[in-house]
């Protein structure tokens, strides 16, 4: 089962619960298609799908990123003391631009997510 037919699937599902909560089991005097409520309810949950992946994407290449960044360097015992603590500073900065990023990243999608209450 392919990610879309799931998301039309749960989406389907939730706009006829929502059509049974407004208007009953029987949906009597219910003159919205259930279809159309499933479309809006699963463009949200496309939207949803896309940010997160997009997040995970983010914090893959940055996993990978710092994980090459702490590989130590093929020329290491060949390095002066000057010279690696400029390496080992450089690559420390290069970690820390890269969790920052990140954070905001996470930070920005916090911001950006609707509160639903009940």
């Amino acid at each position: 089962m392919t990610s879309d037919s799931r998301i039309e699937q749960a989406s389907r599902a939730a706009a006829e619960e929502i059509l049974r909560i407004i208007y009953g089991d029987d949906l009597k005097g219910c003159t919205v298609s259930l279809d159309r409520i499933a479309e809006v309810i699963s463009g949200a949950m496309v939207v949803q799908a896309n940010e997160s992946l997009a997040i995970a994407e983010l914090h893959e290449k940055g996993y990978e990123a710092i994980r090459l960044l702490s590989t130590p360097p093929p020329n290491g015992p060949s390095l002066g003391p000057d010279e690696l603590r400029t390496l080992l500073g450089q690559r420390l900065d290069t970690i820390k631009g890269l969790t920052t990023k990140v954070i905001a990243a996470i930070q920005t999608q916090k911001t950006q997510e609707p509160s639903i209450s009940g």
